[in-house]
This record gives structure tokens, sequence and C-alpha cells, in this order.
């Protein structure tokens, strides 16, 4: 007994130890000593070549954004139900709502195409460090940065790429480093599949970031390629991609303490930032950013409730502003949890106990950002404004125009594009609504921002009430919010002519109320605030690029991956269950039988689909149940993940797709900042309930004949 639990001590220990700092690693430079150590079965070549066929291939940034995966030789996709989310909605009316209904292609002659949407292919990496910095010695400032720059483009430029390919070179540990990545854009991306908002988004904003989950955040888009298989814009003569390796989908049961690898696009981590920064978050700039969104999601929350055309239209948008809102409010909580402030502040002392040099980059960093303070909290209220009001949003995009008219560097490109985002926001955009919204941000950032950084007179808007007669009343003759018109129309009638007669358009928007609002308040941040964070932050850069070289270079047993900067990344973990808080411990695996205990009928976020609770009730899952008899859901792992990891592939230790990744577990959720492997979880979507709905519930079965199912 004694040597039973000493090994199982011993396996936790090592687990613990591997997984201390986390881990999102560039492919090419995985720790494959460790991943096997911890069970994976096939080699760090399988998972990255850039010479041959590997998991890579099989691995695509969706959209900019999101990660998807290739689960078939037909180019078939799989993401997130939230990274197709704006995809879907945009095939949606009142009348075929996919959003409730969901969509599925009865064949791929009814695939739906999604003009702009892209897929990134990464076929190679190569550290290119040596000639990035070449001849930056000694300089600093605009000089270092023009020298890089210049080096940089003579690098892109003296690569000789496919036509359908481009360079990008990524700075990676704050600048010590760079890599370049040779990228295969395909742009012809149709939708082949979405379950219902109630399984997709089950639990919507209640369950969001949180552990157990229900959702079934999954949906299915298609790769499609010109005759050569190469990319093309969208054309009814393109055909499915074949793609170089797609993905085997295992539906074995998983067990507590399996091998998991997460392979995608990280968005931005920052886990090496000094312990005055992490307690600035902490305390002053997340619990800023919450208040501005606590008071817009109640604010939209109560018209959506009552209001289904609204509901539609906002959804997107609710969805959008609210995660992050979450996000901040778990990130202060693990902080808080898991001592990250004191932790780092026992580290630092370590390292400058080890090199005394060190000392001095603290201190330095300590005093930048204590004077940085209270400009950067004017930054983090005054740039909530437009994120949250669509009606200041328009005011900053019409001004910059006039300006841009004014000092004559409009274009046509820049007029295109500037059409272009009026329309995305027009089309879902409720003036009413917006106008509550819009005064109610007023109001608190009139009461929350000392005097220095506010506009002259603004004390008048510290009434929300009065600020929301103010703005209805300057909306209902606007031209930027479709109430004014100008050039005999309005932006909703056609946008086109609003812009037919510049003159007389820039006329309007200089007399517009709105427009004169937030250009006080640009005016006003501009002259009190914006040079002086740039400034700070300029100097905080250049040191903490200096602390990032010290750590390396001071700290000899620890491995030191590059933050989350949107590129190509793998981390690893295993299936594992959590203990949060005291008395609460967690399974690392949901089911079927919890979605209907979370049901709710008519509820927005926990209504049910009959024809779900019908398959629940006479247990019609096939080989999908595992050998509890239910169908798994979602499941919980240590891998370290971020934003931009929704939609990754979760594998297994021989590289079978096991789930897909798309949330995080909200205790652990300051990931970003500081990993902690007691409370850090990755969410998953498990295989088997994502082709359990495909199969028994969409009836989709010419889908699953397409994929390489392990059972």
């Amino acid at each position: 007994m004694k040597k039973i639990l000493l090994s199982a001590f011993a396996l936790s220990a090592v687990m613990t130890l591997a997984q201390q700092y986390g881990g999102m690693w560039i492919p090419t430079e995985v720790n494959e000593k460790e991943m096997k150590e911890l069970g994976m079965k096939i080699s760090a070549k399988d998972i990255f070549d850039p010479n041959k066929a590997s998991i890579k291939d099989a691995v695509v940034q969706f959209d900019g954004g999101c990660t998807a995966e290739i689960i078939s030789p037909k180019g078939l996709l799989l993401t997130n139900h939230h990274c197709g989310y704006d995809n879907i909605q945009s095939h949606s009316t009142v009348d075929n709502d996919l959003l409730t209904n969901g969509f599925w292609a009865k064949d791929m002659n009814g695939e739906l195409p999604n003009p702009g949407v892209t897929v990134d292919f990464i076929t190679d990496i190569k550290e290119v460090t040596g000639q990035i910095l070449s001849g930056t010695q000694g300089l600093s400032g605009k000089e270092l940065d023009a020298k890089i720059k210049q080096n940089t483009d003579a690098y892109i430029t003296s690569q000789k790429p496919e036509s359908y390919q481009k360079i990008s070179v990524k700075p990676m540990y704050y600048g010590n480093k760079y890599y370049a990545y040779v990228i295969e854009t395909y742009k012809d991306i149709r939708l082949v599949g979405a379950p219902p908002s109630a399984i997709g988004k089950y639990g919507s904003d209640t369950d969001n970031w949180v552990w157990p989950r229900h959702t079934g955040d999954f949906s299915m888009f298609r790769i499609y390629a010109d005759k050569n298989n190469k990319p093309a814009e969208y054309s009814k003569d393109n055909i499915p991609y074949t793609p170089k390796h797609f993905l085997p989908i295992s539906i074995k049961d998983k067990k507590e303490d399996d091998f998991t690898f997460v392979f995608g696009f990280p968005g931005r981590t920052t886990e090496y930032l000094p312990a005055v920064a992490v307690e600035k978050i902490m305390t002053e700039i997340d619990p800023a950013m919450i208040s501005v969104r606590d008071v817009t999601l109640k604010t939209l929350d109560e018209k959506m409730r009552v209001d289904n055309a609204t509901r539609i239209k906002y959804a997107s948008k609710y969805a959008r502003i609210s995660n992050a809102w979450k996000k901040w409010q778990g990130e202060i909580e693990g902080l808080k949890k898991s001592n990250a402030v004191g932790k780092k502040q026992q580290y630092e002392q370590m390292l400058i106990a080890k090199n005394p040099a060190i000392k001095t980059t603290v201190d330095n960093l300590n005093r930048l950002y204590q004077e940085q303070a209270p400009y950067a909290l004017n930054r983090a209220y005054y740039s909530e404004l437009p994120r949250n009001s669509e009606t200041l949003a328009l005011a900053s995009l019409f001004g910059s125009y006039v300006e841009a008219v004014e000092n004559g560097t409009s274009s046509q490109k820049s007029l295109d594009n500037l059409k272009s985002r009026l329309s995305e926001i027009y089309k879902d955009y409720e003036s009413g609504l917006d106008a509550k919204v819009t005064a109610k941000v007023l109001a608190l950032y009139a009461n929350k921002t000392p005097q220095q950084f506010l506009p002259s007179g603004f004390d008048n808007y510290k009434d929300a009430g009065q600020n929301t007669v103010t703005v209805e009343n300057w909306a209902k003759n606007s031209v930027i919010t479709g109430g004014g018109t100008v050039n005999g129309a309005t932006v909703y009638s056609d946008i086109n002519k609003v812009f037919a007669d510049q003159n007389t358009l820039v006329k309007a928007l200089k007399n517009d109320p709105l427009i004169q609002l937030y250009a006080n308040l640009k005016n006003t941040y501009v002259k009190t605030t914006q040079d002086k964070v740039t400034a700070y932050q300029t100097e905080i850069d250049a040191l903490q690029k200096t602390f990032m070289a010290q750590q390396m270079e001071t700290d000899k047993e620890r491995k030191f991956f590059p933050d989350a900067n949107s590129t190509l990344r793998v981390t690893y973990g295993k299936v594992k269950g959590s203990n949060p808080r005291d008395a609460v411990t967690y399974g690392y695996q949901t089911h079927l039988a919890g979605v209907i205990e979370k049901y709710i009928p008519g509820d927005y976020e926990f209504n049910v689909p009959q024809k779900l609770i019908s398959l629940y009730n006479t247990k019609d899952y096939g080989v999908y149940k595992d050998k509890s008899g239910d169908v798994p859901v979602n499941f919980t792992a240590t891998n370290h993940t971020t934003g931009g990891n929704s939609g990754s592939p979760a594998l297994d230790a021989y590289g079978n797709l096991i789930g897909l990744n798309f949330d995080r577990q909200w205790e652990g959720t300051m990931s970003d900042i500081n990993y902690d492997p007691k409370l850090c979880r990755n969410i998953m979507v498990d295989t088997k309930y994502i082709l359990f709905v495909i199969d028994k519930y969409a009836d989709a079965k010419w889908l699953l004949n397409e994929m390489k199912i392990i059972k």
C-alpha cells in the first residue's frame, strides 16, 4: 500500500513540476522529452515538420482570430460555434433564424459562402534573430525600431515565397528573439453545419468561463480551392481542398491523467511581467474596465430579454462585450487566490540574489509603473467608451473622416474601408437602445475620472438620466445615428449617397453635437494622457526586454517559452479535475444528463431542443456513450490556453482528435498572467458529443462518412 501511495505522489509531483509555469511552445521547439514523460507516444516531428505532412498541416488560424482543424480528406473544418457565430448570424433572419434553429447542409451544394473569411496555414518556421538584430547593438528607441524594421523588410524581400504565400516576422521574448513564418491563406470558406444556439451556446453568459460546463460549442466549415488545390477567391467552380494531413477522431473513453496537447494560435499572454504590473492589473485596470461593461450589459440585457429582433441583432455584440467582462472578474479572483503578486515578488528576490544587477531593473520598473498608474487608469476608462457605445464609436469614425478630409490624407481606399466598417455597425444598430448605453457610460466616466482628465464642463454628464434625454435628442437629427439626412439620404437608406458630396457631409458632421462631444473627450485625452502613458510604456517596454533577458540568463533551471502573440503554439498537460476552493471538487467530465439537469424551458440560456430531450429520454446514444452509459459533453485538462485557442484541437498521445478547446475554468483565467497548475484548466467539447450531435441530432451522417473515426 505504501508503495502505491508513493508512486501516485511521485506521479503528481512530476506533473506539477513539469507544468509549474505552463507553456505555449513554438512547435519547432517543443519540450519533447517532457511531453513523452507525461505520456506522448508520437515525436515532435509528427507535430511539426516543414518538409513533410505533419499535424501542423491540419491546423489553421480561422478568420484571423480563432483556430480550426481539418477533420476529413475533403477539407472539412471544425471550430467553435462562437468562432463561427458572426457567419451563422450573417445568414440568419427573423424568418430563417439559423442561430436558433441551427444549420446543416444536406450536401456540398448546400454549403454557404462567407465573403471575407480566411484560414491561414503555417508551412514553415525559422528563427531569424541574427538577421533581424544585426547592427542594432547600442541602438535604442526610434533608432532601434527603425533598424529592426529595415532588417525585417530586407529579410522578407530576400525570401522567394510562392505567389499564394507570405512571410511574417514576429518578435519573441520581448524582442530578444525573432522568428519568420511562411503563411498560406485560403479565401473560400463555406459554412457546412452548426447546432442551434441551445446546444452550441448552451449556458450562454451564465456558464461562460464556468465549470461544470455542458456546451456543444462547435461549428463546421469547409475549405475550397482552385482546380490545382491552391488558394483562390470564391468561385462556384472551386472544389473542396485536399489537405496534406487531417485529424483522425477518437471516441475512446477518457481517463483522468491521460496525456493531451492543444495545437493552435493563442492570442496574447504576459507571463513574465514584474510583480508591480500584476498588482496594477488586479487592483486598478481590470476593475475599471469591468465597471464600464457592467452598465452596458445590464442595459442591453433589459431590451434583449423582451424583444426578439433586438436579441438577434445584439447577440454577437453582447457576447463580445460580456466575454472579457467575465474573464477579467475571474482573472482578479485567480490572481488573488494564487498569490500571484507575492510569488512574483519572491521570484524577483531569488533572481536578485543570483544576479544583483537585476535589482536596478526591478526598482526602475516599480518606479515607472507607479508613475504611469494614473494615466494608465484613465486610458482604461477612456478606451472602454467606444468599445461599449456604438454611438461614440461612430462619432470616432466620422470624426477621423473629417480630419482626413481637412488635412488631405483621405483616399478612396480609406473611404471604402470606412463605408465597410460603418455598414457592419449599422446592420445591427439601434439608435434608441445605444443612446441609453451611451448615456450611462458617459455618466460613469464623468463620476470615476479625476477632474484633471476631464473636458471643461464635463460635470454636466454625471447624471445618466439627463444624459439619456440629451443623447436621444441629439440622435433624432444626427447623421451618424441615422436620424438626420445629408445629400438627401440617411446612412440607413443610401450610405453611398451620404458620401456623394464630401463638402456638404463634412459641414454637417462638424456641426453634429455627438461628434463634437467625442472630439472633446478625445482631445482632452490626447492632451492629458496619451503622450504620458505612451512615454512611460516605451520606457517600460525597453526595461521589460532587459528583464526578460536577465531572467533567461539567470534562471538556468527554468525552461522558458515566449508569450503568446497569435502565432502557432503547442501546449500540453493531462486530463484533470480540480479543487478550486475549500471542500469544492470538480470532476473532469460532464455528461448529457447535466444538460437536462440545467434545462429551463423557454429560457434563452438553458433551453434544450425537444429532439435532444427525446434522445436523452430514449437513451439513443449509439457508439457515443462512455462507460457510464451517458454521452460525455465537456472535459477539462491542464493545458495552458488563452483567447485564440478557441477552436483548437485537443489531441491524445497519438495525435488523434479527442476534443475541441473552447474556454477556461473561471478560477484559472489569470493564466494569461500567472499559470497555476492547481487552478488553471482548459475546457473542451468531447468528440463523442460532437459526433453524437452530428449523427443523432442533425442526421448529417454524410459528414461522418468523410471522417476517420477511431472507436
